[in-house]
């Protein structure tokens, strides 16, 4: 008797956590699908930014903005720190994300540290946040509250003074460790050299599809090419950090969805041991029951 109550409180339990799972199936699911067209609109106008500065470079304007530079290595004069941007989520309950995420970021502040830099980390997000205070490393800067929909302006709010500081000679570079989204089943976490600029875009857009084109034989610009590039390489920088929300906001809900559909699946399955085993122990104790019945009944008989 004391089996099959044990078995009925689990199963109790097991469905009302499968209801709880599903829940939250869906509405990463919901959510989903509004982060992904953010996605999909940010995209485009990234790489149009990246091949437009590509078409307008030419040797002589490379060297004269500061965002363009290489920095000399820190033996020989260069800056000595480096900055790495990590983007993570605010909520857990999605698998191994964050935790990819971090291990990326660990690992980039190890080489870069192995280069003989001092790494500045910025964390987004509060996973990212609490797992650097467990460990007790200092942070140069925390953000709790840009959450899962990212606006322009906190781009602009994490980008703007790192771009400030590598003009002015104090950052050898400017990392930023985020989830690309592929799909919702695909969202690896991706290290992207923002600062200096490459021309042409980063590696992750060329493997998407954008390449520097070169300029054009008849490009006229007006006004000025270096007018122009000075306006459009901090939009560049600003742009990049906004995609890297995006893309992280709408992996999280994809890794979400994706861990919580699993995590249904396995209580469905769950729940079926669960009831042939209480069936089974039920069939026992009635069929202990009725022999017991049976036995008294041939006792008084006799």
């Amino acid at each position: 008797m004391a089996k099959t109550r044990a078995l009925r409180r689990r199963i109790r339990s097991v469905e009302n956590i499968s209801q709880v799972t599903r829940t939250m199936e869906m509405v990463s699911t919901s959510k989903l699908k509004r982060a992904q067209d953010r996605v999909v609109g940010a995209r485009p106008y990234a790489q149009a930014l990246a091949e437009t500065i590509a078409d307008l470079l030419s040797p002589e304007l490379t060297e004269r903005f500061p965002l363009l530079r290489q920095p000399a290595p820190p033996a020989k004069g260069g800056p000595r720190r480096a900055a790495v941007l990590l983007v993570t989520s605010n909520r857990g309950l999605a698998g191994a994300f964050n935790a990819n995420l971090i291990r990326a970021a660990v690992q980039r502040e190890r080489e870069l540290v192995a280069q003989g830099l001092e790494v500045d980390l910025l964390a987004v997000g509060k996973k990212g946040i609490n797992y650097f205070k467990f460990v007790r490393r200092p942070l140069a800067l925390a953000r709790l509250d840009i959450g899962d929909r990212p606006q322009a302006h906190h781009a602009t709010e994490l980008a703007q003074p790192l771009i400030d500081r590598f003009e002015a000679g104090e950052l050898a570079s400017f990392d930023v460790v985020y989830a690309h989204f592929k799909s919702a089943l695909s969202t690896p976490p991706v290290v992207e050299r923002i600062l200096p600029i490459v021309p042409g875009g980063t590696e992750a857009q060329r493997h998407g599809g954008t390449e520097g084109r070169g300029r054009p034989a008849n490009f006229i610009v007006k006004p000025g090419a270096d007018e122009l590039v000075g306006a459009l390489l901090p939009l560049y920088v600003r742009n990049m950090v906004f995609r890297a929300l995006v893309e992280t906001a709408a992996s999280e809900h994809g890794a979400r969805r994706t861990a919580m559909k699993n995590a249904t699946d396995n209580a469905g399955e769950m729940l079926d041991l669960l009831r042939r085993t209480y069936n089974r122990a039920r069939q026992g104790q009635i069929t202990q029951e009725l022999a017991e019945i049976v036995g008294g009944a041939e006792a008084l008989r006799g």
